[in-house]
């Protein structure tokens, strides 16, 4: 969208340039207006996703994406979708059993999981909560790290308490995972069980191999739903390994009970330059550095079900 004027004149405000343009700013504000009367209070990174909304044409019910009105969030957590794709992505995950969000950083497929998962818990629609991660990353090995298995994995696990810590009480947490109504655990941990009547996410996905996937997929058990969460542009597996995120990708593409969601650079919500950062990396990026295959796995966007 071309540049407009906006001018407060107390009671209206008069928007100033090309015709259309002004029509599609209208559409902008009056959407925002309709998030306000809705009870919404929008921030900065609702107007800068509504700015960015209008440069692609595309206000329709930007009101109720601000308002997060149709979320299935419980609101005590304070969490709502910012852009649409992330509201596709809780849609896919409340309709689905199995749900695997692909997509670079800063598009809240963690966060917005571990959102469903402890709104699942809190409303007692699962027993308990199992979050894990493989533990790899950039090539680092746990064997080189001091201390006890615990201590070991800890810091591979940390972000998913992080997630988890910013929307329930610490105190409360403790006695969640004391009780075992929460479980945090590398992948491994996973091997030969069942989980039942519980919500499972696998965080960092893309560094899962097929057969670790497999078995991951296959742990659930009745009344569980889980959701795999990861970016096929950071993959820290050895050279000619696969990625059982790809892979699984790939094979369940035609499964109708499982959600396949792609979020994209226009789904980043955190700070602006993270958005700058993902733009400058693509950008940069030869195509003799990814093969065929992934090269399209990086720049799919869209949402499938």
């Amino acid at each position: 969208m071309a540049s407009v004027r906006i001018v407060d004149r107390g009671a209206k405000v008069v928007i100033m340039g090309d015709e259309s343009n002004i029509e599609l700013a209208s559409r902008m504000l009056e959407e925002l207006l309709a998030a306000v009367r809705r009870g919404d209070d929008p921030t900065l990174d609702d107007m800068s996703y509504a700015l960015k909304e209008a440069q692609s044409d595309t206000t329709a019910n930007l009101s109720q994406i601000i308002s997060g009105d149709f979320t299935g969030l419980r609101r005590d957590i304070r969490i709502k979708p910012r852009t649409r794709g992330q509201v596709d992505y809780l849609e896919a995950m409340r309709e689905h059993d199995v749900t695997l969000a692909i997509g670079p950083a800063g598009t809240g497929k963690t966060y917005l999981a571990m959102a469903a998962a402890v709104s699942a818990l809190l409303n007692k629609r699962v027993n308990r909560l199992i979050l894990t991660r493989p533990a790899i990353e950039a090539g680092e090995s746990l064997g080189f790290l001091p201390g006890d298995m615990q201590e070991k994995v800890n810091p591979y696990l940390r972000p998913l308490y992080d997630a988890l810590y910013s929307m329930v009480d610490v105190e409360q947490v403790q006695r969640m995972i004391e009780r075992e109504m929460i479980e945090v655990a590398p992948l491994a941990f996973m091997r030969g069980r069942t989980l039942s009547s519980a919500f499972a996410i696998l965080d960092e996905a893309q560094n899962t191999t097929s057969e670790q996937m497999k078995m991951f997929l296959t742990r659930l058990g009745e009344g569980s739903k889980a959701v795999i969460t990861g970016d096929i542009t950071q993959i820290d597996l050895g050279k000619g390994v696969k990625s059982g995120l790809v892979e699984a990708r790939r094979i369940l593409s035609s499964t109708d009970e499982v959600a396949i969601v792609h979020l994209s650079r226009s789904d980043v919500v955190r700070h602006p330059l993270v958005q700058s950062i993902i733009d400058a990396y693509e950008a940069d990026e030869e195509p003799s550095q990814t093969a065929p295959s992934e090269k399209l796995d990086a720049t799919e966007e869209g949402t499938s079900t």
